[in-house]
């Protein structure tokens, strides 16, 4: 294969997977419409998951502003998903831990995101064999090494 059909051939793949990724079941706003808030929260609330966070960690792990995480923590703390304390180390430091009603919607959104798409699971045996192969194949070593 010639390097321009080569590159074609990638184009299209990644096409095709962004289209079954992202446009063939819009799951954020599937997700967003199921739990009623914007997906950008429910962001927040999966990434709580693993565990309390400061509001700085909070801000660098969703790439957004000072300003901007605060207004949302408010929103999930009115809505009973979070609570805000200050940090026993820097009393400067909020730390924002989910509660268990947060809890419960992070992992349904989780659930809903888990979900493959029904062109996924249409595939014929053989030809889902082939691209759970390729995709394997795809991983980076961090993440072959974690299954």
């Amino acid at each position: 294969m010639s390097e321009t059909h080569e590159q074609e051939a990638v184009a299209r793949v990644w096409a095709a997977m962004y289209d079954l990724v992202l446009r063939q079941e819009n799951r954020r706003k599937e997700v967003a419409d199921a739990l009623g808030m914007s997906f950008f929260r429910i962001k927040a609330l999966r990434y709580l998951l693993a565990g309390p966070m400061t509001m700085r960690e909070l801000t660098t792990e969703l790439a957004t502003d000072k300003p901007y995480t605060s207004l949302m923590v408010d929103d999930l703390e009115r809505r009973g998903y979070v609570t805000r304390s200050v940090s026993p180390g820097d009393r400067r430091s909020k730390i924002v831990t989910l509660t268990p009603s947060g809890t419960a919607v992070a992992e349904e959104a989780q659930r809903i995101l888990a979900r493959p798409p029904r062109s996924l699971l249409a595939l014929d045996p053989d030809d889902l064999a082939a691209l759970d192969r390729i995709m394997t194949r795809l991983r980076t070593p961090e993440e072959q090494a974690a299954r």
